[in-house]
């Protein structure tokens, strides 16, 4: 990273305060993106497949207001999606409307169980790049390499000893600066991963992956990713959690999930 970027990054950091931003999806990830960055002073809405009347009060008890989707992405500076890869396509013509300077922030991955096969991921694709595909734009990746118990239940003020650092990755400067400050306002502190096409370092099965790193450690896992093993790696760790917890969608405590894919990713 130059010295000019990260000075931009830095003054945005500074910067990003009472944010105006849609996020799609209430699932693990996107619940807790809800509470976190709301109660941190940002406007939230918050959309999901089913209608806002079927959104939970207590989702909503830091300022967040439950809307629909359309509702969501109007009249705002950052989208999250925190949807399943595989629903990407189908929000494909709304996302079009959105101004460009707008961020758009993926927290997707690929898990072929779920999503079924995706010829492109397949042949080797990098995810967000086919992400960016779908769109038709810039996007940011971030809190996809972090479990949703540990971003629910580890963050910790800046500064604090230990604090997990997630990778954060963009193609466009201001799209990096402002989801690095966003995660910062997480409880996390934000690694600059660097472009798109270099975010498959982060993708499951990579030891940065889940694996509740700090910064120091962070730019060492990003290195030493090898981009044949992934799939391999991260078919095992589903398969171990489906055995132990008897599906695919129960996600593990933040310990137990953290170990496992320590012992299989790094």
């Amino acid at each position: 990273m130059s010295a000019a970027d990260a000075s931009l990054i830095h003054h945005v950091q500074e910067k990003v305060t009472d944010m105006k931003i849609g996020i799609l999806g209430t699932g693990h990830i996107g619940k807790t993106l809800v509470k976190e960055l709301s109660a941190a002073g940002h406007d939230v809405k918050v959309a999901n497949s089913r209608g806002p009347e079927t959104i939970d009060a207590d989702l909503l008890s830091s300022g967040a207001r439950a809307v629909t989707t359309q509702e969501a992405l109007n009249d705002v500076e950052v989208i999250i999606l925190s949807i399943p890869l595989n629903r990407i396509p189908d929000i494909a013509p709304l996302i079009a409307a959105v101004p460009e300077e707008t961020v758009v922030i993926d927290t997707s991955n690929y898990y072929p169980f779920r999503d079924t096969r995706i010829a492109a991921i397949e042949a080797g694709q990098v995810e967000s790049l086919w992400v960016v595909e779908q769109l038709g734009r810039p996007i940011a990746k971030a809190w996809n390499a972090i479990g949703s118990a540990s971003l629910a239940h580890k963050g910790m003020p800046k500064g604090t000893p230990g604090r997990i650092a997630i990778p954060v990755a963009a193609d466009r400067d201001q799209d990096r600066a402002i989801a690095m400050a966003l995660v910062e306002d997480t409880g996390l502190d934000a690694f600059d991963a660097g472009t798109l096409a270099e975010s498959w370092r982060q993708q499951p099965g990579a030891p940065a992956y889940c694996t509740d790193l700090t910064r120091e450690e962070m730019g060492a896992a990003l290195a030493a990713a090898d981009k044949a093993r992934l799939p391999k790696r991260r078919d095992l760790g589903v398969a171990v959690m489906q055995e132990r917890l008897g599906d695919g969608t129960t996600n593990p405590d933040a310990e137990w999930g953290v170990r496992l894919v320590r012992a299989i990713n790094m």
